[in-house]
C-alpha cells in the first residue's frame, strides 16, 4: 500500500538518497539545505506561514509495506516578487528572406528575461527507479495529490501555475547548453551556477548579455537542447500536457528545459477536487480516485474507492485507518475515470476547503499502527 504525506525530519536519509538520483535543486543534496526545506514545508502544512513567498509544500510517497520513502514532489505558492525575479530565456523565431537569392531561413533566438509577478510552481517530482512503471501509476499519484491539494486550498496559490521540466543532461549531469553558452559569460560549472542561483539572481543579470542570441551560432549538441526534456522526463511532460499545461516559449537558462503553464482553475484535477464529511465505512463505491485527510498522522493522501451521498462520503475501513481519519473529518476527494480523467462530483454542494492544517505529528506512525492497516 502506498500513501502520499507531508515530509518530516525522519525522512532526511531517504530524501538524500532520492536527491542523488536526479539533478534537481528542488531537492537539495546537502543536509542543511534539505533540513531547512523540510522545516519550511512542515510550517506551511501547519498553516503557520502567512507570507506566500515562504510557503512551500513537500510531499513524499511512502511504501507502507517496507516503510520506505520512494518518491517526492513539491508545490510553491509564489516563486517571484519585486527584487526576486524568476529568470528564463524567452524563445523567439525570426524569418529572414533574400529576394536576390530567392531563399530564406527561420532563425531561433533566446534572450534572458525576468518575471516578478509571482506565479505558483509545481516541481521536484522524483520517483525511485524500482517503482517506475508500477501498475498503480505511482508517478501520477505523486502529481495528482498535489493538484488535489491546490484545489482544496486555492487561496494559498496563484491563478498562474508554472511547471519547470528538466532539460536533457549528459550522463555525468552536465548541460551542453550551459557549457557552450552560459559558461562563456559566467565562469562557473552548470552545477555551481544552478546552486548559486538558489541564493542570488544578481550574478546572472549582471554577467549575462541582455540581447537576443541566435542559437544557430551554437554547436548542434547545444542548439537541440533548447525547449527539450530528457527521456526520463517525457512521462511527466505528457501527463502535464494532458492536464492542460502548455509551453510558453520560456526555457530554463541553465539546461534549456521548458516551462509549462496552466491557469489554476482550468486544471481538471484542481477544478473537480472537493471535500465531504466522513460519515462512516462502506464496502460499496460510487467513485474511485484520490482521497486525502488531515488526521491522526497529519496530511495523508492515497488511492481509494469511495461512496458520495450529498455532502458526506463513506470510505473502506482500511482507507480510514490508513488516513488516520476521525469521525466527521473533512475528506478531500478527486474522482477519476478509467482513463485517469478527473470527474465532477455532482450532487450536493461541496464543502470546498478543508480545516486548518494544525498539530502535525513530528514522528511517523510506528510499524503495525493503524496507518498500516
Amino acid at each position: 500500500m502506498f500513501i502520499i504525506r507531508h515530509a518530516m525530519n525522519e525522512d532526511m536519509p531517504q530524501l538524500l538518497k532520492l536527491s542523488k538520483l536526479v539533478h534537481s535543486f528542488n531537492l537539495p543534496q546537502d543536509k542543511d539545505s534539505l533540513a531547512a526545506k523540510i522545516d519550511r514545508s512542515q510550517r506551511a502544512f501547519a498553516g503557520s506561514v502567512k507570507d506566500p513567498k515562504g510557503r512551500e509544500f513537500v510531499f513524499v510517497l511512502e511504501d507502507l509495506d517496507s516503510g520506505s520513502v520512494i518518491g517526492t514532489s513539491a508545490v510553491y505558492s509564489k516563486i517571484s516578487w519585486p527584487g526576486h525575479p524568476h529568470l528564463f530565456f524567452k524563445v523567439r523565431k525570426h524569418e529572414h528572406y533574400s529576394r536576390d537569392l530567392g531563399t530564406g531561413q527561420v532563425h531561433v533566438t533566446i534572450q534572458l528575461d525576468t518575471d516578478e509577478t509571482g506565479p505558483s510552481e509545481i516541481g521536484g517530482l522524483i520517483l525511485a527507479p524500482g517503482y517506475r512503471g508500477h501498475p498503480q501509476k505511482l508517478g501520477s499519484l505523486l502529481s495528482y495529490a498535489r493538484f488535489q491539494f491546490i484545489g482544496l486550498h486555492p487561496k494559498w496559490f496563484q491563478q498562474r501555475i508554472l511547471a519547470e521540466l528538466m532539460g536533457a543532461l549528459t550522463p555525468d549531469s552536465h548541460s551542453s547548453l550551459w557549457d557552450y553558452l552560459g559558461r562563456r559569460f559566467i565562469n562557473l560549472s552548470y552545477t555551481e551556477a544552478d546552486t548559486f542561483n538558489q541564493r542570488s539572481k544578481e550574478f546572472i543579470l549582471k554577467l549575462f548579455p541582455s540581447v537576443e542570441i541566435y542559437i544557430s551560432l551554437l554547436p548542434p549538441e547545444a542548439r537541440q537542447l533548447v525547449g527539450k526534456v530528457g527521456d526520463e522526463t517525457l512521462p511527466a511532460l505528457h501527463m502535464l500536457e494532458k492536464l492542460g499545461f502548455k509551453a510558453q516559449d520560456h526555457v530554463d537558462p541553465f539546461d534549456g528545459g521548458p516551462y509549462l503553464q496552466a491557469s489554476r482553475d482550468d486544471i481538471p484535477i484542481v477544478r473537480h477536487s472537493e471535500s465531504r464529511i466522513l460519515a462512516g465505512t462502506s464496502t460499496s463505491a460510487t467513485h474511485s480516485g484520490v482521497v486525502s485527510c488531515v488526521g491522526e498522522f497529519g496530511f495523508r493522501a492515497m488511492r481509494s474507492d469511495f461512496m458520495v451521498s450529498g455532502d458526506s462520503v463513506r470510505l473502506p475501513a482500511k482507507t480510514i485507518a490508513t488516513l488516520g481519519a476521525q469521525s466527521r473529518a473533512s475528506i478531500g476527494l478527486t474522482a477519476f475515470d478509467k482513463s485517469s480523467n478527473a470527474l465532477s462530483l455532482k450532487g450536493s454542494p461541496s464543502l470546498k476547503g478543508s480545516p486548518s492544517l494544525k498539530s502535525l505529528p513530528t514522528r511517523k506512525a510506528k510499524r503495525g499502527s493503524r496507518s498500516r492497516g
